[in-house]
């Protein structure tokens, strides 16, 4: 290869991996408090797997809950025991992987909803190396918006779990980034038409626990809001043992967080005993809504009798 055929290819690999930029999110424009919040759940899932079979017979999970039309719309991942599907509840569309694209075969799904100008806006991801694609009223852009890392980064083996919200006029998207190590950390992108992406140069925003930590072997899943004067996130961690719980975490401006020491949500019934995971939130004054995954067997990926939960945080000012 020539010199220059060698730098037009460092240009090009440079442009797919995308732009890096320093930011932060606006500051809530509250004054910070100190609040207590406290996890209630039902007891039986909300959305059992099968419910739109074939596609969700073996695990049904990654709730993403919009307001459509005067009805809740719950844009869904199924997985029918060999490819992940995005299905709605109720029945609206069905996105599948193509096996022709940059897609693969294995998954377009583990996605992240949003009502934008009358248009439901889908992030998911999907590749056996994954990367995040996006949707427009369920028509799919041809090419990932979301790129893996170069070589050494952070996210190099892989960026997933979208979550995707507004704010002014900048999309903000967290989401999980893996290292050639198989670490899982969580970082932030922006983007002001949903598409063009630039991620944040000081990633990843939030590392994993310390062992013997609820999270100590991987983050994910991050369900992002604001409320009492603080940027939350709601998010899955995996301990050693592939069990899957939800931790909290709070920041200023979206760049620094910090754990919240005393709330890890857990299941409780035998359904979701080994994984509580996917967390998806609205929040309304001191109530945050939570739509989750659950399931009984302990594995990081699927095939864990996956069914759909449903829970409220509750705020107390202190």
């Amino acid at each position: 290869m020539t010199r220059a055929a060698a730098a037009v290819l460092a240009l090009s690999l440079c442009a797919c991996r995308g732009r890096s930029a320093d930011f932060r999110l606006p500051e809530p424009g509250l004054s910070p408090q100190n609040v207590r919040w406290t996890w209630r759940a039902e007891p039986q899932p909300v959305l059992r797997r099968g419910s739109m079979p074939p596609w969700d017979s073996v695990d049904a999970l990654n709730p993403s809950v919009i307001s459509w039309r005067g009805t809740f719309l719950n844009v869904y991942s199924g997985f029918d025991g060999r490819t992940w599907h995005t299905l709605t509840s109720p029945p609206v569309s069905k996105l599948s992987p193509n096996a022709r694209t940059w897609e693969g075969d294995y998954i377009a799904a583990n996605g992240s909803a949003l009502v934008n100008a009358d248009s439901i806006y889908y992030w998911y991801q999907a590749g056996r190396q994954p990367r995040i694609g996006f949707a427009r009223d369920w028509h799919k852009h041809p090419e990932p918006v979301l790129e893996t890392g170069p070589r050494g980064a952070w996210d190099e083996r892989g960026v997933a779990d979208p979550c995707v919200i507004r704010h002014g006029e900048w999309f903000y998207m967290f989401y999980l980034g893996q290292d050639r190590a198989g670490r899982q950390r969580l970082g932030i992108a922006r983007s002001q038409d949903g598409i063009q992406w630039e991620k944040l140069r000081a990633n990843p925003v939030l590392e994993i626990g310390p062992d013997a930590a609820f999270d100590e072997n991987g983050l994910g899943e991050p369900a992002v809001w604001q409320s009492h004067g603080w940027w939350w996130m709601l998010y899955t961690g995996r301990d050693r043992h592939e069990n899957r719980r939800l931790g909290l975490a709070r920041s200023r401006d979206g760049l620094r967080w910090e754990r919240v020491p005393g709330l890890v949500v857990s299941g409780d019934q035998p359904w979701n005993a080994a994984v509580v995971c996917d967390p998806h939130v609205m929040a309304t004054g001191d109530i945050v809504r939570v739509w989750f995954g659950g399931g009984d067997v302990a594995r990081p990926d699927e095939r864990i009798n996956g069914q759909i939960g449903y829970g409220e945080l509750t705020a107390t000012p202190q």
